[in-house]
C-alpha cells in the first residue's frame, strides 16, 4: 500500500464450523495424512463417546451438578487438518486460523481483480465439495486504497 497498491481483503468465516465438520469426510483425510489405523478408530468413535461422557465438580468440598464436556482441545486440532487442503490451487495469499480464512489481494487492474474472484471461488466450491458452508453474514470484504475502483 505504500507503493500506492489497493488491497482487498476477504474474511471467511465458517457456519458452526467445530460442530458441523462431516465426520466420514474427516476420517479420509485423517487416511490422507498417514494417521495410523488405530488412532482413526479411536477418533472415528469420538463423537459418540463424547456424547455420553459425564463429569462431576466439587465446589467447597461438595458435589456439583453432572455435566457433559462441552469442548475439547482434540476438536480444533481435527478441524485445522479437515482444512488444510482450502488452499490447494489458490493464488494469492490466504491466512487461516481456527474458523476462519482470510485471503488478500493487491488490485491492480481487472485482471487481479478477476484472480481474487476465481480464487474465492474455488474457496466456495471446496466448502461445497466438503460441506462446510461458509456463513455469509460473517464474510466480509475490506478493499485498502486511496481510491476505489469498483470492482464487482
Amino acid at each position: 500500500m505504500e507503493d500506492g497498491d489497493d488491497i482487498n481483503v476477504v474474511y471467511l468465516d465458517f457456519a458452526k464450523a467445530f460442530d458441523k465438520v462431516p465426520h466420514q469426510r474427516l476420517l479420509l483425510k485423517l487416511r490422507d495424512h498417514s494417521i495410523g489405523d488405530n488412532v482413526v478408530n479411536w477418533i472415528s468413535s469420538w463423537p459418540q463417546a463424547t456424547k455420553s461422557m459425564h463429569q462431576w465438580g466439587t465446589v467447597n468440598l461438595e458435589a456439583s451438578m453432572e455435566w457433559s464436556p462441552g469442548g475439547s482441545v482434540l476438536g480444533p486440532v481435527l478441524f485445522l487438518i479437515f482444512i488444510t487442503d482450502i488452499d490447494l490451487g489458490i493464488v494469492n495469499w490466504i491466512l487461516k486460523f481456527a474458523d476462519n480464512t482470510k485471503i488478500f489481494s493487491k488490485i491492480s487492474n481487472k485482471t487481479s481483480s478477476n484472480t481474487l474472484q476465481d480464487d474465492l471461488t474455488k474457496l466456495v466450491q471446496w466448502s461445497h465439495d466438503w460441506q462446510m458452508e461458509f456463513s455469509i453474514q460473517k464474510c466480509k470484504v475490506m478493499h485498502i486504497s486511496h481510491s476505489n475502483p469498483g470492482y464487482k
